[in-house]
C-alpha cells in the first residue's frame, strides 16, 4: 500500500504519505487563504521525500469536512481527480473524526470544534477517540458551550464557551492516513460536508431583459 492522505477543511493544508504501516512523509502548512496554491506543492513534497511517484499510489484518503466552501472544495476536487486519473479508490473521512482520533484527553466524553467563520463553529461530540455520538453540526459557540474538553481551533477562538481546550488545534494527515490504513476510519463518500450553503449563490430567478420595442409598447 502507498496511501496519499490530505485535508484542506481547516486553515491547515496537511498532507501525508503512508506505506500501510506508518506515515513515511508529511507536509503541513497553516494558511487559511491559500489552499489552492499550497496543496499541490504539499503533495509533491511528500512524494519527493519518499522517492515515490504518483503512479505508485494505491489509495487516496481525504478529509471531507465540515469546512468552509473554498478550502474544502480544493481538497475534494484534487482527491477525485487523482482517483479518477490513477484509477484508485478514494476514501472520505470526516475531519472532526481525524481531530478526535488524535485528541489529547485522558478519558471521558469530549468535543471537537473547528472554525466555521461567521462567529460559528463546526462541532461534534465524542464518547471516545473513535466514537462520535452527535454531529457534525454548525452553530454559535455560546449555544454549544460546555465544560467538557474541546479539541480543535474552536476552543482557541472561543475560550468563554469552551474553557477546557485540548490539542490538537488542526487535523494531521498522518492521523487520517493511519485511520484509513488500519481500517478504523468511518469511511464516507468523498463529497464535501458543508453543513450550510456557500456565501455566493446563483439567484433563484432571472429577470427578463426587455427589448427596445417592448419598452415602447404602452401597457
Amino acid at each position: 500500500m502507498l496511501l496519499l492522505a490530505f485535508d484542506t477543511a481547516t486553515p491547515a493544508i496537511t498532507v501525508a504519505l503512508h506505506d500501510g504501516t506508518s506515515a513515511v512523509a508529511t507536509s503541513t502548512v497553516v494558511d487559511a487563504m491559500r489552499h489552492g496554491e499550497l496543496l499541490a506543492p504539499g503533495i509533491a513534497s511528500v512524494l519527493d521525500q519518499a522517492g515515490a511517484d504518483r503512479t505508485d499510489l494505491t489509495d487516496i484518503a481525504v478529509g471531507v469536512g465540515p469546512g468552509p466552501f473554498t478550502g474544502l472544495r480544493v481538497g475534494l476536487m484534487t482527491a477525485r481527480t487523482l482517483g479518477h486519473v490513477l484509477d484508485i479508490p478514494v476514501h472520505g473521512v470526516c475531519t472532526l473524526d481525524v481531530l478526535a482520533a488524535a485528541a489529547e484527553v485522558d478519558s471521558g466524553p469530549f468535543c471537537v470544534a473547528t472554525d466555521a467563520r461567521r462567529k460559528e463553529v463546526y462541532w461534534g461530540r465524542y464518547a471516545d477517540r473513535h466514537t462520535r455520538v452527535d454531529g457534525p453540526l454548525v452553530d454559535r459557540p455560546d449555544a454549544l458551550a460546555t465544560a467538557d474538553p474541546v479539541v480543535g481551533r474552536g476552543a482557541v477562538l472561543y475560550p468563554a464557551a469552551f474553557p477546557t481546550a485540548a490539542g490538537p488545534v488542526d487535523p494531521d494527515a498522518a492521523v487520517l492516513a493511519d485511520l484509513v490504513a488500519s481500517g478504523t476510519a468511518k469511511v464516507v463518500p468523498a463529497t464535501p460536508m458543508y453543513l450550510r450553503r456557500p456565501d455566493a449563490v446563483e439567484p433563484r430567478s432571472r429577470k427578463r431583459v426587455l427589448t427596445a420595442r417592448e419598452e415602447r409598447v404602452p401597457s
